[in-house]
């Protein structure tokens, strides 16, 4: 902020100020610089700091030191204060002498940064880090000196099995997240690592009470106030059972009071919790035990009823007589900043692992980067934060007091307004206002009830009174007709049936209540549906799977616009109810139609899936496959709704589902690779004479290969490699680069058909590869060459149709492509090709036809899909020796335009083919949807299936 030039009266002030230390300098016999630019801010920080004016004459020697280092006018390295310190602290030699020197320190280093600050030398960033780091270096220097001197009288504590314990220092609040105020007390909370007793001294102590004797000398040195003031005020309030409970306790009974009695608000707190002093490795690991006590690994809706109150609670404050000056507690202040941005952290930051950050500012960004606020709204709230952090800085910086009210009195409030860059008090409180009216506006926003009370209609209240049974059973029934059920006994039945449900019964009454909010809005929108009995059922259902975990009735019942699109699917598929039932994490998706209808291209889904895993630690394997299955429901619902609601078309549909499983495999190879290469060391790969990179392929043969998968398709994969004969060089111990390459399939395999909580990624099938199930899982691209010229059977080759590279080296891959080449382009006999492929179409549809009387098997019955898959297979490895487009394309809609173009099939055949093709799959497609198998009635179709047949009879001869 620019600094603004003192007015008349408050230069008066800064020039008394400016003689009042020279008159103390002299008298201590201190020389003062006389360096113009020096005396220039000085005389500027003295006219707007009666803190430093008062530290000056106190103490005159701050200047010429301030001035000797050059400290006015560079901010100091954010390592440095522990040298400062430890060089003005080496000389004490009892707890109170230490003291002393501390507080001599805190105020030399608080003009320090006041000077700076007001000199408009130092940005708010600045400031908070330096604050931040006086007060942490403060703490874990004193706390040094104070563990050391107790040891020598009581010994060291140690654990049962002898481990040396140290004290573990948490800041809470503004000092975990990096972001104190210049007054800021520091909120702290005291733990030890695990129960023992001392070794060493005179006589043995329980850790817990040497822990606590140490804590309070820690308290005592740092927070008392002398003549002399103090370091910093503490508060251990935050700590469990408050100021009742114990004073520091053991990580376990940390652990077991949150895991058992912690409260929402505890985990508010906690968000920005940091381990700031002593043990700094056994600190995090209590950090990381605690963290699922804050970040639930869900969508944490179930947090809205008491993040709504304390909402509540902060409106009323505000409302108190006093606050309304107030630029943290009051309307628009800094604590509905924080509390904005905390609320999208409890809900999502469980599985949003970005969201899990400290200071604001930084989660503004990220709540950016994520789409969960647009950029004006980080901006106006950025904006507002730094604004009202400075008025706080600058009122405290004023008499170092801890003071967040504006000033009444004119020349305070002039000194505020100049502090601040402003030339008069009227800009600056216009310039406040603005601010804290745009942040009370996004702040009103925020977990506004989805049905409140008050505005329900008069029909979600008359369903209310059919579902809490409060009209009788004809009144129940009038108003369900008049709602749009046309069987109303039978949702009367469906009502009954999920009152007495075991898990509603067994429901808490919060979770009763967040039910009772949900049926009736639910009665409403599937009574205005075509199928409102169909869709009532499929969702009670859903509710009976789901209702334990009560954080999923919440979102329903806070987001009517997730049950509206609920609703309208679950009325297209029953098999998007199955889905949610399995992953019901989903549900989240309902909150944004805008993405629930519109699944990304294959680079956005790389990129996301990117995101994702450098998010997680490299050696949390279980969360990267949870994380993985979590990704592919989302984007396999988001390809579903947007497939029933009509927005892509069938072949779209295919192509998404199939972009899905690439970014999944390449990213589960990706895995695997690197965990194998750092610890067994990377193998040597060759081809052709030339190193390959990774020398691993990954090769997608079937549905997968001709881009037809479908939502619940199995992966036909095969993997090759380019290992060379010999060891791995740089592994510790010697491993064989082909024993690489098959670990590192069965890793593949692992990760894919792992179970999480989350589910499972894909079924594979590796049965194409060469020698079926008694191959290798992972073959040399040499042998899979000379399989393929030697000794593979038609049928190999009628799969190698459908095979495309999903992933590997570039040399490796285009190996591959002239292989396949080769294989299918050899010239073939026309009377043995067409005996080879009619007898196993025929051997296929003996074991697999569904023999159902009355039903058509759309896929292995005569002139089903199959027929017209063989055919084009068929006619490609007829072909290819002459015709090298038909290599081009693994997918049989574009393989019969070619097929066409080629003149190996006449148009008019082709053309029929592929709509009847089309016709069956999606059929077929629609089936799955609806739960039901590939069959339709023997009547439909005929005249596609004859015609199918008489182009088999055709082409094959038989």
């Amino acid at each position: 902020m620019k600094p603004c030039s003192l007015p008349r009266e408050l230069g008066e002030d800064a020039d008394d100020r400016w003689m009042a230390v020279c008159r103390a300098a002299e008298a201590d016999g201190i020389a003062l610089p006389q360096d113009p630019e020096f005396v220039a801010l000085l005389k500027r920080v003295l006219g707007l700091s009666e803190f430093v004016a008062r530290s000056c004459t106190s103490i005159p020697e701050i200047l010429p030191d301030i001035f000797r280092k050059g400290d006015f006018k560079k901010p100091y390295p954010a390592d440095s204060c522990q040298d400062r310190l430890r060089a003005a602290i080496a000389s004490a030699g009892d707890p109170e002498a230490l003291g002393s020197l501390m507080r001599r320190f805190r105020q030399s280093e608080m003009v320090r940064i006041a000077w700076r600050d007001l000199a408009g030398l130092a940005g708010l960033s600045e400031t908070m880090t330096a604050l931040t780091a006086l007060a942490e270096t403060c703490i874990d220097g004193a706390l040094q000196m104070l563990q050391e001197w107790q040891c020598r009288q009581s010994g060291f504590p140690v654990s049962a099995d002898g481990r040396r314990q140290e004290l573990v220092v948490i800041g809470m609040g503004k000092l975990g997240g990096r972001e104190l105020n210049f007054s800021s007390d520091i909120d702290l909370i005291f733990a030890y690592p695990e129960d023992g007793e001392t070794v060493g001294g005179p006589r043995r102590l329980g850790n817990d009470e040497f822990f606590t004797r140490l804590c309070r000398q820690l308290l005592h040195t740092i927070g008392a106030v002398t003549s002399e003031g103090f370091v910093f005020r503490t508060d251990l309030r935050l700590r469990p059972f408050g100021e009742s409970g114990p004073i520091v306790m053991s990580f376990d009974a940390l652990e077991a009071y949150y895991q058992q009695q912690g409260r929402d608000w505890e985990r508010y707190a906690w968000i920005k919790a940091r381990v700031v002093a002593g043990g700094q490795t056994a600190g995090q690991d209590f950090m990381n035990r605690i963290k699922p006590f804050v970040y639930r690994r869900y969508l944490d809706f179930g947090a809205f009823e008491s993040l709504r109150r304390m909402k509540q609670k902060i409106e009323l404050e505000e409302q108190r007589k006093g606050v309304e000056n107030n630029i943290k507690l009051g309307r628009g202040g800094i604590r509905e900043i924080e509390f904005f941005g905390q609320v999208f952290q409890l809900i999502r930051g469980g599985v949003e692992p970005v969201l899990q950050r400290r200071g604001i500012q930084n989660v503004l960004a990220a709540l950016v980067a994520e789409g969960h606020i647009p950029a004006a709204v980080r901006e106006d709230l950025e904006k507002a934060y730094i604004f009202l952090r400075m008025t706080e800085n600058h009122l405290q910086e004023f008499w170092d007091r801890q003071s967040h009210v504006l000033p009444h009195e004119r020349p305070d409030r002039l000194r505020l307004a100049v502090s601040m860059g402003f030339s008069n008090w009227e800009d600056y409180h216009a310039e406040l206002n603005r601010c804290l009216s745009r942040v009370h506006t996004h702040f009103s926003k925020l977990l506004v009830a989805g049905d409140s009370r008050q505005d329900r209609d008069n029909l979600t209240t008359r369903l209310e009174g059919v579902w809490l049974e409060s009209v009788d059973d004809e009144q129940g029934r009038e108003i369900l007709a008049a709602t749009g059920f046309d069987r109303p006994r039978q949702v009367m039945r469906l009502l009954d049936d999920l009152r007495n449900d075991p898990a509603t019964r067994s429901l808490s009454s919060e979770g009763r209540d967040r039910l009772d909010r949900v049926v009736p809005s639910l009665l409403k929108q599937a009574g205005g549906s075509d199928l409102s009995v169909e869709i009532l059922n499929r969702i009670v259902d859903l509710i009976k799977t789901i209702e334990r975990r009560t954080c999923y009735l919440a979102l329903l019942a806070e987001n009517p616009g997730a049950l509206v699109h609920l609703v309208r699917l679950a009325g297209a598929s029953p098999w998007i109810v199955s889905f949610l039932a399995q992953h019901p994490v989903l549900l989240d998706e309902f909150m944004d139609p805008r993405t629930l209808y519109a699944p990304p291209e294959k680079k956005e889904l790389a990129r996301e899936i990117q995101k994702k895993m450098d998010r997680i630690d490299p050696q949390e394997l279980e969360y990267q496959i949870e994380e993985l299955c979590i990704f592919k429901q989302i984007h396999t619902l988001r390809v579903a709704a947007a497939d029933v609601s009509g927005a892509v078309p069938l072949m779209r549909v295919s192509d998404h589902l199939s972009d899905i499983a690439e970014a999944v495999v390449t990213t589960v190879v990706d895995l695997s690779w690197n965990h194998l290469v750092h610890k067994h060391g990377k193998p040597r790969c060759e081809l052709d004479g030339k190193s390959c990179d990774r020398g691993f392929l990954v090769v997608a043969y079937g549905k997968f290969g001709g881009f037809e998968l479908g939502y619940d398709s199995d992966l036909d994969l095969v993997f090759l490699h380019a290992g060379q004969p010999g060891n791995i060089e740089a592994a510790g111990a010697a491993m064989d680069n082909s024993q690489f390459f098959s670990r590192l399939g069965q890793r593949v395999i692992h990760i894919m058909t792992t179970h999480t909580p989350a589910g499972t990624l894909y079924e594979t099938d590796m049965r194409l590869r060469p020698s079926g199930s008694s191959g290798l899982l992972v073959g040399h691209i040499e042998a899979f060459k000379q399989y393929q010229e030697e000794s593979a059977w038609t049928w190999e080759h009628q799969a190698l149709v459908r095979a495309r590279v999903i992933y590997g080296d570039a040399r490796l891959a285009n190996y591959f492509r002239r292989v396949r080449a080769q294989a299918l382009a050899r010239r073939r006999g026309r009377k043995k090709l067409q005996q080879e492929i009619g007898s196993m179409r025929a051997r296929m549809r003996r074991e697999l036809l569904n023999k159902d009387a009355g039903v058509f098997d759309l896929k292995q019955g005569a002139g089903g899909i199959v027929d017209i898959e063989f055919l084009v297979q068929y006619l490609v490895l007829l072909g290819a020796c002459r015709h090298s487009e038909l290599l081009q394309w693994t997918d049989n809609v574009r393989l019969l335009g070619v097929l066409a173009q080629t003149g190996m099939m006449a148009d008019d055949a082709a053309f029929f083919l592929r709509k009847a093709y089309l016709a069956y799959r999606l059929t077929g497609h629609r089936l799955s949807l609806q739960n039901r198998a590939a069959v339709v009635p023997d009547s439909e179709f005929r005249m596609l299936r004859k015609n199918v047949r008489a182009i088999w009879r055709a082409y094959i001869k038989n």
